[in-house]
């Protein structure tokens, strides 16, 4: 008898499926569309196609979070098998168009859809709270956009408690990780707003932001959103559904906190304000019949308590960031490159010091998924 595996043709076709969903569970494919069309209302199927060779390609209408024109250029996420019929396929979970022409065409037809619904509308935008005290972050902690943003923050006012949903920014996944990370936020309802940054690259890596999924999910979030996504011209699906839309991650920033410096000027001028209105109550008693002082005196001194309470109210705020009455608490200053084995610098109230790193572990804040 011959070794060679016999099979019936639905059993081989089986086999051939196991096999492929073994060695290719999930793969990226990019190309131009061909023969693109609709069946049923509920069934997409298209080509997709090189100079050489093409694939035929098939999804639901209800998986498409983007729109498709033939000659795109296309990136697909999906798994590779055989139909019934003997015939290779790509079951497409996911599509991005590639090439800023491309990105643009797809860009203006979403968005023109979204506009018809009301996503964009100004009038469902809330704006920043005020003395915001807890911020979400969707990010990517290792991503330049994100550093410079978590540097402004506490360079600008520091003391909020951030929550940080590390996920990607950019591919085929970001945009499901990025609305997973949306919903455990609205889950878990403790934080008064959420800030999605990536800093700029090109056309091809922010055009996860065009998805439609995402723009809807952002625009239903119960939280308050404002992105910060790219350079002060990239424009996105994401930014037009925010509540706030920042030019750059830095401006976010910018945005969410005021300026210590600047809030020391206005004590300062608030003071000097005193000072003025001071010299004018004195003048005015000197000048005032005795029989109105006391009214006059009443009003003025209310307002002076007023003035002297909102200035003790701000300079207490900050003092509480002086890094001098900090390290006197018994806390340091930690400078330098934490990583294992590197030397850092450790300064003290009355000392300097100079440590290696021995051992690095992650503690719960800021907390990351």
């Amino acid at each position: 008898m011959s070794d060679v595996p016999r099979f019936s043709v639905t059993d081989f076709i089986g086999i051939c499926n196991q096999t492929l969903d073994y060695a290719f569970s999930n793969v990226e494919v990019e190309g131009e569309v061909a023969n693109y069309r609709i069946s049923k209302g509920k069934w997409i199927f298209f080509d997709l196609k090189d100079s050489t060779s093409t694939i035929n390609c098939f999804m639901t209408i209800f998986q498409l979070r983007t729109t498709i024109r033939e000659g795109m250029r296309l990136a697909v996420s999906g798994t590779p098998h055989l139909t019934d019929t003997g015939r290779f396929s790509l079951t497409v979970s996911n599509v991005q168009p590639l090439g800023e022409g491309n990105i643009k065409k797809s860009f203006v037809l979403l968005k023109q859809k979204l506009e018809k619904q009301g996503i964009f509308s100004p009038e469902r935008k809330r704006p920043v709270p005020k003395n915001l005290k807890s911020l979400g972050v969707i990010s990517s902690v290792t991503a330049a956009g994100y550093i410079d943003f978590i540097k402004i923050l506490n360079d600008r006012w520091g003391g909020l408690d951030i929550t940080v949903a590390n996920c990607g920014v950019q591919g085929l996944s970001a945009a499901d990780e990025i609305i997973r990370a949306i919903d455990f936020f609205n889950l878990r309802g403790d934080v008064e707003m959420i800030a999605i940054v990536r800093g700029g690259g090109s056309a091809d890596d922010l055009a996860v932001f065009n998805d439609e999924f995402l723009a809807k999910r952002i625009a239903s979030s119960r939280i308050p959103i404002i992105t910060g996504i790219g350079h002060e011209v990239d424009e996105s699906l994401a930014d037009l559904s925010a509540d706030v839309r920042a030019a750059t991650p830095t401006n976010a920033a910018e945005l969410l906190t005021p300026d210590k410096r600047s809030e020391i000027w206005r004590v300062y001028d608030n003071l000097s304000s005193l000072e003025k209105y001071l010299t004018q109550y004195l003048e005015t008693l000197k000048e005032t019949k005795s029989s109105a002082l006391a009214s006059v005196s009443r009003e003025i001194d209310s307002r002076i308590d007023l003035k002297i309470g909102e200035n003790l109210h701000k300079q207490t705020v900050l003092s509480s960031f002086d890094p001098e009455k900090i390290l006197k608490q018994g806390y340091a200053i930690l400078k330098g490159d934490l990583s294992t084995g590197n030397v850092v610098k450790i300064t003290l109230a009355k000392k300097i010091l100079e440590a290696t790193i021995n051992r690095v572990e992650n503690r719960a804040k800021p907390k990351l998924l």
